[in-house]
């Protein structure tokens, strides 16, 4: 339901005294003109503080948001999974990253979880024409909307900006029997639904498609493939801690601290190079024909005007080119992949039917 909030401006005038003690005034002309005079100055004077503060902006405020006038006020970006996923970190790190560069003034980040993101992709474009509201989203939407057959498409959406490209990982839990990929390849062709495999995506989300798509390279049949999904990044990583799987394919950034103190493992990555940072070989260079790249977006409900369109682009521009970004994408391992506007719109059209030609390879939609 829409929710219309109301801007209330209270003027204080200075303190009066309690009590006032009037005395005779002297009719005269000179009197007449004072008072004339006086009355004039105060209501002049509180003309401009109202014009000033009126409807609760002043000269260097943007009730609207505008980016051109001064920080995007009131942004909230809506979260389509659980708090800790790759989603909801790259969400709160480009909001961190806003404040910082005084880009926006605040920014709500908040979650809506279920169905591998198309819950909160469904409540998106119910908030038609909210001009406040943005969604975090990436691949992981645009398979889910097949795989759980969403009413809400990406297309209902407006496409704002692409943000990251971000390896998988191929991780394994410390103390895990399979040191290398070729030992874990060797007993998963073995007994496929003996190794239990987790990601952090449903059917057709990029923590999904990795292992099908690697099952199908090193000749396991995807069919065979005992797949566990959990909600979210957070709820992953405990169960890959806590050995409830084998092995997982997830997004880089969310198991780098943990393989640097050598809780997890990482076998391979799933790049064209090698990523910085990270001890691990890409499958490639192992032998297995893959390349797989995750990627992340921003998109805003249907019904946001052109106007709001481009500020909110001018501000992921901005965003992008400046340094508190930059650092971002350093410290988490993320490959700068921005897009913008029509752009982007285009690649996700491109996306949208790539992911579902894959989907129909795999058996998984008619």
């Amino acid at each position: 339901m829409n929710r219309t909030e109301f801007a209330f401006v209270i003027v204080t005038p200075d303190p009066v005294p309690a009590t006032l003690t009037a005395t005779a005034v002297p009719n005269t002309k000179e009197t007449a003109v004072k008072a004339r005079t006086w009355f004039t100055s105060i209501t002049a004077v509180l003309a401009v503080a109202v014009a000033a503060t009126g409807c609760g902006v002043s000269a260097d405020d943007n009730a609207s948001g505008g980016a051109s006038s001064g920080p995007i006020k009131g942004l909230r970006i809506l979260v389509p999974n659980s708090p800790g996923s790759g989603y909801d970190t790259t969400a709160r790190a480009a909001a961190k990253a806003m404040q910082d560069a005084k880009l926006a003034d605040t920014v709500e980040v908040f979650n809506t979880a279920g169905a591998g993101g198309t819950v909160g992709l469904q409540r998106l474009v119910n908030e038609k024409g909210k001009e406040d509201l943005l969604m975090q989203m990436g691949l992981g939407v645009v398979g889910a909307v097949f795989t759980n057959k969403s009413k809400a498409t990406l297309q209902d959406t407006v496409p704002v900006a692409k943000m990251i490209e971000e390896a998988e990982a191929i991780v394994v839990p410390k103390g895990s029997p399979y040191t290398t990929l070729d030992q874990l390849v060797a007993a998963w062709k073995a007994d496929p639904g003996k190794l239990p495999v987790g990601g952090a995506s449903n059917a057709g989300g990029p923590d999904h498609l990795t292992p099908m798509l690697v099952a199908k390279a090193v000749g396991v049949q995807p069919k065979d493939v005992n797949y566990v999904a959990y909600d979210g990044g957070g709820e992953l990583l405990t169960a890959i801690l806590g050995k409830k799987v084998a092995f997982a394919a997830t997004g880089i950034g969310e198991v780098a601290e943990q393989a640097k103190t050598g809780d997890v493992k990482i076998l391979a990555v799933t790049s064209e190079q090698p990523v910085d940072g990270i001890d691990a070989p890409t499958l490639k260079s192992l032998k297995v024909d893959l390349v797989f790249t995750n990627w992340r977006g921003i998109v805003g409900p249907p019904g946001l005007s052109d106007e709001k369109k481009r500020q909110y682009v001018d501000l992921l521009q901005k965003m992008h080119d400046s340094p508190q970004w930059k650092k971002t994408l350093a410290d988490q391992g993320w490959t700068d992949a921005f897009q913008k506007g029509d752009e982007f719109k285009t690649f996700l059209t491109a996306e949208n039917d790539r992911v579902a030609g894959v989907l129909r390879e795999l058996g998984l939609v008619v």
